[in-house]
């Protein structure tokens, strides 16, 4: 049977695994899935529709599930929050279910959420993400895998982050940004993330010779981003990796509104390592 403290609210059509610990003031409303090893520390929220994996830790006066932050929202709605296994959610954070029948918002799997950090309606944070104290996620985004939003990083509404991406604190983004890309304050690439692509196991050196390439093409070489991707195409040679890097610059040369966005743009500040 679940641990569940006297004090906690558990709605009788909740379904939670039988190892699951509830702490003191935690309210878990109906059509509440969690699964088994997760952990709820005192004054969690969760809301209805939304379904947690297996080993999530959630913090103190953490709100799941949220009625989502859109003025046009009805509250009869069923849309969801979903959310996979082995998640860390530190204290206040707050993610709201999505907006529009039947659409969901979508956590992946060992994303970090540090204290006060938020996600919007809509949202699809996949897996590794971390994000750091007071960032906020604007509804309709996409957070690729082991990018890192460090603190207080903004990211605006129907914004694609590819992966590998990294923030300087109190940066943000209104502005797709590719895969492997440093930002500096507010719609600035300086860079890559070389730190980052060193430490990946899965990227090469070859791959990370490639995605050097696919870089200048964009924004080195003078030439348009489509004029970019067609160089792009040309290099039958290139690895998934470098492939990431060119087909999401055709995802937002493809885009329709509301996510008809351009490139972050490219202004280098400060002298970086070499990869």
């Amino acid at each position: 049977m679940p641990k569940i403290h006297p004090t906690a609210v558990v709605h009788p059509d909740a379904q939670l695994a039988d190892d699951v610990e509830v702490s003191p003031f935690c309210v878990i409303e109906s059509d509440v899935v969690i699964g088994p090893g997760c952990r709820l520390r005192e004054g969690v929220v969760v809301r209805r529709y939304t379904t947690l994996g297996g080993g999530n830790i959630v913090g103190t006066h953490t709100v799941l599930g949220g009625e989502p932050q859109d003025l046009a929202f009805d509250p009869e709605c069923v849309s969801y929050l979903r959310i996979g296994d082995d998640n860390v959610f530190r204290e206040n954070v707050t993610i709201s279910r999505a907006t529009g029948q039947g659409n969901a918002t979508t956590i992946g799997s060992r994303t970090y959420w540090m204290t006060g950090s938020h996600a919007g309606h809509n949202t699809t944070i996949e897996d590794e993400a971390i994000l750091t104290n007071a960032t906020a996620v604007g509804g309709h985004s996409t957070i690729g895998k082991r990018t890192i939003l460090s603190a207080g990083v903004m990211i605006h509404q129907f914004v694609w982050i590819g992966e590998l991406v990294m923030t300087q604190g109190q940066g943000g983004a209104s502005a797709h940004v590719p895969p492997y890309i440093l930002i500096a304050g507010i719609n600035v690439a300086v860079g890559l993330n070389s730190v980052g692509l060193r430490r990946a196991k899965d990227i090469t050196d070859e791959d990370r010779r490639q995605i050097k390439e696919a870089f200048r093409l964009t924004y080195r070489a003078g030439l348009t981003p489509a004029k970019a991707l067609e160089k792009m195409d040309a290099r039958e040679d290139w690895g998934p990796a470098a492939g990431k890097f060119r087909d999401f610059v055709r995802r937002v040369l493809e885009a329709k509104d509301p996510f008809k966005r351009p490139l972050i743009p490219f202004r280098p500040k400060v002298r970086h390592q070499r990869i």
